[in-house]
Order: structure tokens, then C-alpha cells, then sequence
């Protein structure tokens, strides 16, 4: 069975920013039949929140940044946060990450910033990997 997995916007981020790279890897994965994305409306209003900003650093229009969030969309595991955990991370910022794992089902958060989820999610059964961390266990 795929595991569902929640990106953090700093893989987003990194994985846009440069085609090197696990955060970049992981990226080309989505979609595929490695792992199934979990999402929540605010986990995507925040990464369109943060691409749109950030226009001149990624090279991606206002319309790619919409393409890719609506393939992510349609392709990914979505689901609505029935209760909130805040605070619960290092980061309160952090706490909406959280949020959509345990709504989702997923079992790991991928994230540049382990040590600011790490304690919240274990409280939760989500283990709390790097980019590079979750290829491995992927088989890349």
C-alpha cells in the first residue's frame, strides 16, 4: 500500500527552486505510484500563498503555480481538518502541517524543519522525515 505523505511549503519551496535535490525529486514523484499526497485546503492556500509570492525566484508564472496546486488537487488524498492541535508544534506556523497529516491519514510529514514538528507529530503516530530521508524509504 502507498503511503500518504504531507509535503511542508519548505519542500515546495526547495524542490522549485532548484532541479537538484531531494525536495525537487519528490516533486516529480507526486502523481506517481510511489506515495499518495495528502492535502488540505489550508496546506494548499498556503503553497499558493508562498509560490505567488516568490514569482521571480521559481521562474513560474501565477498560471503554472495554479496548474500544478490543481493537479495536486485532483490527484492527491484530500480531506477537510475536523479538529485543530495547535499549539502542538515548535513553529505555530507549523501547526496547519500537523493538522493536515492527521486529517489525512498520513504517516509522514516531509520537511526541511524536523525538530520544529518532530514532537507534535509523534504525539500523533507521524514520523517526521527529511526529503532525503523519504526517497530512501521510497527506494530511490
Amino acid at each position: 500500500m502507498r503511503p500518504i505523505l504531507i509535503l511542508d511549503t519548505c519542500v515546495l519551496v526547495a524542490g522549485l527552486r532548484s532541479s537538484l535535490g531531494a525536495s525537487h525529486a519528490l516533486l516529480q514523484m507526486v502523481g506517481s505510484d510511489r506515495f499518495i499526497l495528502g492535502i488540505t485546503n489550508a496546506v494548499v492556500l498556503e503553497y499558493e500563498s508562498v509560490c505567488k509570492r516568490l514569482p521571480a525566484i521559481f521562474g513560474y508564472s501565477d498560471a503554472d503555480i495554479d496548474q500544478i496546486l490543481d493537479y495536486w488537487c485532483r490527484i492527491g488524498h484530500c480531506a477537510a481538518v475536523r479538529f485543530r492541535v495547535r499549539p502542538a508544534a515548535h513553529d505555530p506556523n507549523d501547526d496547519r502541517i500537523l493538522e493536515a497529516a492527521i486529517a489525512t491519514g498520513s504517516r509522514w510529514i516531509v520537511t526541511h524543519n524536523v525538530a520544529d514538528l518532530a514532537a507534535g507529530a509523534q504525539r500523533h503516530g507521524i514520523e517526521v522525515l527529511t526529503p532525503a530521508e523519504a526517497l530512501r524509504r521510497l527506494g530511490n
